[in-house]
């Protein structure tokens, strides 16, 4: 899980960051603008209140978000070969007119400098490119893929509550994605993820997860982070749903 961001910036010119992995949306409280290039033009994804929305890999984007609301952003940690890259694009084009590309440990600390140095260049003074410092090839190409819509996942709940309880289990987005998003509904598990944390969040009803020797009672709202490498039981119960998260990069989809 990592911390949500918020930049402001001029009116001029607007940055995005391109990161080599999906990314889950949940809009908790509120709504949002998740501001995307989508296969050369811009776009405006507006995530309502309740809403779900997977980006795929590889798409500019720039979340925007406002007052007194509240989202989950998830995503995975970065492997030792990726990178992430930030442009900021001259206004109303898709003109590259600052980037910068850079292996991400802690975005917090790692954006700070970047976007001061920004602040601080000719291109922020002039709005005119330097080509001198535009890569002629980027560190990966973008994604040319169409988006899907965002969709409000308490209706996709209760349009699949009967598969859910029949299969047991049932995936939202489902298996030709990085991003495993799964609601389970009452049963047992036995699991052991070894390339990605997994994060369960307990819709209704409860569960407990055995790990380590303790066990843990899951009521609705709670949610829990189970480490990668980590041996669980899992068991649910009646009128349980159960939404499961798992981002293991060896389900990574090679480069069309």
């Amino acid at each position: 899980m990592v911390p949500m961001r918020q930049k402001f910036i001029p009116n001029m010119d607007f940055d995005m960051e391109s990161y080599q992995f999906q990314m889950l949306f949940y809009q908790v409280e509120g709504d949002m603008c998740l501001k995307i290039i989508e296969n050369g033009n811009h776009k405006d994804i507006f995530i309502r209140e309740g809403e779900m929305f997977l980006l795929p890999a590889r798409i500019p984007h720039s979340p925007q978000r406002y007052t007194n609301t509240v989202g989950l952003v998830i995503e995975r940690k970065r492997l030792k070969t990726e990178t992430d890259g930030l442009r900021y694009y001259v206004e109303e084009s898709t003109d590259v007119l600052f980037e910068r590309w850079f292996h991400c440990e802690d975005l917090g600390v790692q954006l700070t400098p970047i976007i001061q140095e920004f602040f601080s260049s000719s291109q922020y003074r002039t709005g005119k490119p330097n080509p001198d410092e535009l890569l002629k090839v980027t560190p990966f190409p973008l994604n040319a893929t169409a988006v899907m819509d965002p969709f409000s996942f308490q209706d996709w709940l209760n349009d699949h509550r009967k598969e859910i309880n029949q299969k047991k289990s049932l995936s939202i987005f489902g298996d030709n994605f990085e991003t495993q998003a799964v609601v389970h509904g009452p049963g047992v598990s036995e699991g052991n993820q070894k390339n990605a944390d997994i994060w369960i969040w307990q819709l209704e009803s409860t569960s407990a997860v055995a790990m380590d020797g303790k066990t843990l009672t899951l009521t609705a709202g709670d949610s829990l982070l189970i480490p990668a490498q980590s041996t669980y039981h899992w068991k649910r119960s009646e009128g349980c749903l159960a939404l499961y998260i798992a981002q293991d990069p060896t389900r990574k989809r090679p480069y069309a």
